[in-house]
Parts: C-alpha cells; sequence; structure tokens
C-alpha cells in the first residue's frame, strides 16, 4: 500500500496538461502562420501545422494563447503560495546541475517521485524564463502599435518576429528534452496522470 502526500498535487496535474495541450495548439498553428510569410529558406509541412490558412491558425494561436495564459496564471498562483516554485522549481548551483547532468548522460541518476533533481530544475525554471519571453515577444507583434515600446525594446517588429520564433524553437527543444526523458522513465508519466506518491523517508531507504 502507498502512503505519503501526492507527488504532484491536482491543480499541478491539471495545468501541466491543459498548458501541454495549448502549447502544442499554439506550436503547430504559429508553424502555419510562419509559413504565410516564412523568415528562413523553408516552411513546415502542412501535416505539422494547424489552421489551415493564416487566418484560422490566426484564430486558434490566439485562442490557446488565453487557455495558455490562464492555465498558467493558476500554476503561478499555485506555486508562490504552496511555495512550490520556491521548494520544487528554484535552481539550484551550478555544481549540482553538473553532477547531476553527468550522471543523467552515464544513466546513474536516479528518480524519486516528487524530487526534482537539478537539472529538472534549471530546465523548468528556464522554459518558464522563456515563456514569458515569449509571451512578451508575441504580444510585440500581434499588436506592434498598442506595444510599441515591447516592439521597440526588441529592436523593431522584423527582429521581434524572429526573436518570437527563436523563443519559440527552444520551447520545442524543451519539449523535445522532456519527452525523451519521460521515454526513459515511464513512471513520471503515470504520476503526472495519478498523482503519485512520495513515499516517507522510512521506504525510501527500504526500511
Amino acid at each position: 500500500m502507498r502512503t505519503g502526500k501526492p507527488a504532484h498535487p491536482l491543480v499541478v496535474r491539471v495545468t501541466h496538461w491543459i498548458g501541454a495541450v495549448a502549447m502544442l495548439c499554439m506550436i503547430t498553428s504559429g508553424w502555419q502562420i510562419y509559413n504565410a510569410s516564412p523568415i528562413l529558406p523553408f516552411v513546415f509541412p502542412a501535416w505539422a501545422t494547424l489552421g489551415g490558412w493564416l487566418g484560422g491558425a490566426l484564430n486558434w494561436h490566439f485562442a490557446a494563447m488565453w487557455v495558455l495564459a490562464g492555465s498558467g496564471l493558476v500554476y503561478l498562483a499555485y506555486g508562490l503560495a504552496s511555495g512550490h516554485l520556491r521548494r520544487d522549481i528554484r535552481p539550484a548551483g551550478p555544481r549540482a546541475v553538473w553532477r547531476d547532468l553527468i550522471a543523467a548522460l552515464t544513466f546513474r541518476l536516479a528518480h524519486r517521485e516528487g524530487h526534482y533533481n537539478a537539472v529538472q530544475r534549471l530546465l523548468y525554471a528556464g522554459v518558464l524564463l522563456v515563456a514569458l519571453l515569449t509571451v512578451a515577444s508575441g504580444v510585440s507583434i500581434w499588436k506592434p502599435v498598442q506595444f510599441g515600446w515591447i516592439t521597440w525594446s526588441l529592436g523593431g517588429y522584423d527582429i521581434a518576429r524572429r526573436i518570437h520564433f527563436a523563443l519559440m524553437s527552444l520551447i520545442v527543444g524543451f519539449l523535445l528534452v522532456h519527452l525523451a526523458l519521460v521515454a526513459l522513465v515511464p513512471s513520471t508519466l503515470r504520476s503526472m496522470i495519478t498523482g503519485g506518491r512520495i513515499a516517507p523517508p522510512s521506504q525510501e531507504h527500504g526500511s
């Protein structure tokens, strides 16, 4: 019989899955928007895009944006009020990151439910920061007149658009790493669905 508090509280799990679906919609609709006016010498295949055409993609993009913003605000509010961000997401020191990175690359990094290692902390804190910058750059190219000061601070509309694309690419990279880690440790997916349980210290040490 499993005891202990949930490894992932309900609010974290709900906002995680809502945010994941919204982010997927934003990425694929964003690729369709990009295809309408590419900034690099390639376009994304139609099967990887959402919206069918520029207008449809914009509708999907903005609808998903509000869903993602709502779930993100709920997560941040909970994280600050409960201490989750400070306790679980705040990055560790560089020595801890290097230690856990080497352990992960050599497949010697142990996983404990409800525990975030130093690499995970750095990645999660980093993607939260990137997400905020992505929102800012997205707003600057969505409303370049109303939010002209943001557009100007990013170097103008064209540069802001490139920054937005680069930040989106970083998020896609994070998602690929995240999925790879889930494939290596499938129990993390199960606990994000069921909540899992943090074993008491006596159980963690096998006593």
